[in-house]
């Protein structure tokens, strides 16, 4: 048995799922009514514009107002209006969208892309607020004016209307549930937030709410700085001046507006998503723009306008496609050529700005490798001395200066130097230089620096003593005896009294200090990684801090430690110089500073 047919979709049982499942937010239903009459007014200028409509054209604005006693939300255009026809075609007609029909017609005549609507299903958002719908509309042909009324069931009624001008005037009687809507500050604020920027002049409450020309649809030539940081001001009212901005201006092989601001980071990485807005046709659709904007750049801030970018029918979401793809490949190109411009032509005020924008660097190199291969040219390292220098520049610099006995380059680092200043201290007596990686990022772009640069070794500078953080074929005599080394180390591990620890005596510079404490340079790793949650952190578990106490020998202290008479006095010694140790690594709380504190005291009194 075989049988064909067509399947057969009922009005009444899809209309409820349009009314009230279609759209995300129900706020939404201005936000599409509205450009349903900006359309409307696009079209009329469009006709006027080659000379299929030689009317005078008027006022064209669109204006919204409610009364609340009355309970109604009216939107009101002067475009192109309907004919009782029309309605029957564009209205009653479910998802048969005229602006769709009118692109088609006029495809040939330029500007398409000026037309919002496509689905035919916006009209149908007024039935999530309304429990009836009026439309009062008048064409700009002869034809007589007509209004058309709807409960929300799929009866409907026309009739003739007495309106004398072109246009409509949609009118929604507001449903109990959804009153909240007959508020000024509710309605102003959905035009703000949804229409800001249309086309089209719109009134509400006889106040004009929006800026039909915004920054980014007027050519950059024609701009100043000042106009770009106005701009930027309006968007984000309570901000800093930004950076700097790129201006994106696309027509092939898609459509693509925006502006792109760099506000001021520091160092504190502040995770604000969400500051930069997509719009389609200059409306609003959302600043969830993850596919769109690399991940790396959601710390930016401004919009982004395509007609390209693929949206659901509601215009609430995007979806994944091609183009998508393309358009955020793009963003990140731009946004390299821009950095790798002002590196070029201004190094000094890269450098000043390299604080604020270094976590989108980093964070570009760590994500996209197409931005390392571009970035690794301008992305700097600061050193102790407040100089910055390039990648490149900076693997030359440390050749000369650190080079291990295997010929690995090593980059001495700190990530806190006040707190390191010691150890600073001490490799820069030996004429070593150390570079500055102390934001929330640097715990992961060490990892990626040496994956990408040849025999470079990155080691922090309190991860060992300075001849094991460069090894050289060095060999310096102890002035202890055997005998004595060994009392030393015994004395500490009785002073210190914890398994984790371990005392290493070694034969060091006069010039370092007596005992230094240190921590192997995989764990500090795994311990910075755990202050950002990542898989370090998971590594580590609750692992006690595996130290190191490294005694040099030929230390003045140490040889006196030896020389002291009672063993109590020894211990005392050892333990006043563990404790010193513990201090210059704010290692040292509690009692235990507290019982430093004291012995210092004796040590003082008794001299």
């Amino acid at each position: 048995m075989q049988e064909k047919g067509n399947i057969s979709i009922h009005t009444e049982n899809i209309f409820p799922i349009i009314k009230k499942f279609l759209y995300s937010d129900h706020e939404i239903f201005l936000r599409e009514l509205v450009s349903n009459a900006v359309d409307a007014t696009q079209k009329i200028k469009k006709l006027s514009s080659i000379g299929e409509y030689s009317g005078e054209l008027g006022d064209l604005k669109v204006t919204v107002s409610f009364d609340k006693e009355a309970k109604t939300i009216t939107i009101s255009d002067y475009g192109l209006g309907m004919s009782a026809d029309d309605i029957k075609k564009y209205i009653n007609q479910i998802a048969f969208s005229g602006a769709t029909e009118f692109i088609e017609k006029y495809k040939d005549k330029g500007d398409e892309k000026q037309i919002i609507g496509h689905f035919g299903l916006g009209f149908y958002s007024a039935f999530m607020v309304a429990k009836e719908v009026e439309i009062i509309t008048k064409s700009y042909t002869d034809a007589p004016a007509a209004r058309w009324i709807c409960d929300g069931s799929t009866e409907f009624e026309i009739t003739a209307a007495d309106k004398t001008s072109r246009g409509s005037d949609i009118i929604l009687h507001v449903a109990e549930d959804s009153e909240e809507f007959l508020d000024k500050f509710r309605l102003e604020g959905i035009l703000k937030k949804y229409c800001k920027f249309l086309p089209v002049d719109i009134y509400f409450e006889e106040e004009l709410i929006n800026n039909k020309t915004p920054l980014w649809t007027k050519n950059p030539s024609e701009l100043k700085d000042e106009d770009y940081i106005s701009f930027y001001k309006e968007l984000y009212p309570f901000s800093e001046d930004p950076l700097f901005w790129i201006h994106l201006n696309v027509d092939y092989p898609f459509t693509l507006t925006g502006i792109l601001y760099f506000p001021k980071l520091k160092k504190e990485m502040e995770f604000q998503r969400n500051k930069i807005q997509l719009y389609s046709r200059q409306v609003f659709i959302t600043d969830e723009t993850k596919d769109v904007v690399p991940d790396f750049l959601m710390l930016l801030h401004g919009v982004i306008d395509s007609p390209d970018i693929p949206l659901n029918v509601s215009r609430s979401f995007l979806q994944a496609d091609g183009n998508v793809k393309k358009i955020n490949s793009h963003i990140t190109k731009k946004v390299a050529d821009k950095l790798n411009e002002i590196f070029k032509n201004d190094r000094a005020g890269f450098e000043q700005k390299w604080d604020d924008i270094s976590v989108f660097v980093k964070y570009g190199m760590l994500s996209d490798e197409k931005f390392y291969d571009k970035a690794k040219d301008f992305a700097l390292v600061q050193n102790t001395e407040k100089k910055y220098f390039t990648l490149e520049e900076y693997k030359t610099k440390a050749a000369v200066l650190q080079t291990d006995k295997n010929g690995n380059v090593v980059w001495l680092y700190t990530n806190d130097e006040n707190k390191q200043h010691g150890y600073i201290d001490a490799v820069q007596k030996r004429g070593y230089d150390v570079i500055k990686l102390d934001s929330v990022i640097d715990a992961h772009f060490i990892g990626n620096l040496e994956s990408k640069l040849e025999k470079v070794n990155l080691k922090r500078v309190d991860a060992d003593t300075v001849d094991n953080l460069i090894e050289k074929d060095e060999n310096i005599q102890s002035v202890l005896s055997e005998d004595d080394q060994k009392t030393v180390k015994e004395l500490f591990e009785k002073t210190i009294n914890d398994t984790h620890k371990t005392v290493v005596v070694k034969a060091l510079s006069t010039d370092d200090l007596p005992v230094t404490v240190t921590l192997p340079e995989f764990f500090r790793r795994m311990q910075d990684m755990n202050k950002l949650g990542g898989n370090g952190g998971m590594m580590m578990g609750n692992l006690p801090d595996m130290l190191n106490i490294v005694v040099n020998s030929n230390h003045q202290l140490i040889k006196r430690i030896t020389e002291s008479g009672t063993e109590e006095q020894k211990l005392d010694l050892a333990k006043q110089a563990y404790d010193l140790a513990l201090l210059s690594q704010n290692l040292l709380t509690g009692k235990d500073l507290t019982a430093f504190i004291n012995r210092s005291v004796g040590f003082i009194s008794a001299n």
